[in-house]
């Protein structure tokens, strides 16, 4: 039975406008700033399409653990972007966005433009994706070959899938891009923890949710059922 449900993304970022601008014009999102906290919201038709920019202080100086994939009907929309992949030598091209967050791009004619995936780097795709599919449900894959893991048709997910791929190097710093979930019927937060999360932070006054990181490390915020 699944402890948890998909709620929405969120986006660390220096410069919160330029983050909201770029990916509300990729995503065809609505959006909205804030003045009183300088966080920004983008919104889709359905709640789970939500995606919130939060201000931070700290660059980014690493190469991204979580990354989005998007759909677009051509390149040009990313022509101003660094392009971090050759001409072909993927069947996405990788562009980084105004601070550097890497995103694939996958040019298809046979539906909307938008988001496609999330991207996971992991030292054991196997057995963070069986993790995360036992925790939210879904529909759980493995590459034939080996390459990487999946979860598709995750409940309340924007994506089509959650792919798992993986990397030689650890996870060094906290991640810009995370994901919130909500506890379902019956669910507590010491659940996850016997099923293998690690409690970051408690819920305080300011804040109503809790920060916990999955086997690998990777931060999630927990909210409880309102």
């Amino acid at each position: 039975m699944p402890l948890v449900t998909f709620k929405d993304l969120c986006i660390d970022a220096n410069d919160v406008p330029a983050i909201q601008g770029f990916w509300a014009r990729v995503l065809h999102l609505e959006s909205e700033f804030f003045d009183d906290d300088g966080s920004a919201v983008l919104r889709g038709a359905r709640p789970g399409q939500t995606i919130w920019i939060n201000p931070v202080p700290e660059p980014r100086t690493v190469k991204n653990r979580v990354h989005l994939d998007v759909v677009a009907a051509s390149l040009e929309p990313f022509a101003d972007l660094e392009q971090l992949s050759r001409d072909g030598e993927l069947p996405w091209t990788v562009f980084a966005d105004p601070e550097g967050n890497q995103l694939c791009v996958f040019v298809q004619h046979d539906r909307p433009p938008g988001l496609k995936d999330v991207g996971v780097d992991c030292v054991d795709p196997p057995a963070l994706a069986t993790w995360w599919a036992g925790l939210w449900g879904g529909e759980l894959g493995h590459d034939p070959d080996g390459d990487y893991s999946f979860i598709d048709a995750i409940p309340g997910a924007p994506v089509d899938s959650f792919d798992f791929a993986p990397v030689p190097e650890p996870r060094k710093v906290k991640n810009r891009l995370h994901w919130d979930v909500v506890l379902a019927d019956g669910a507590t937060v010491a659940d996850l923890v016997a099923a293998g999360a690690t409690l970051l932070a408690e819920p305080t006054d300011d804040t109503r949710w809790t920060v916990m990181a999955d086997p690998e490390g990777n931060e999630f915020c927990v909210f409880a059922q309102r």
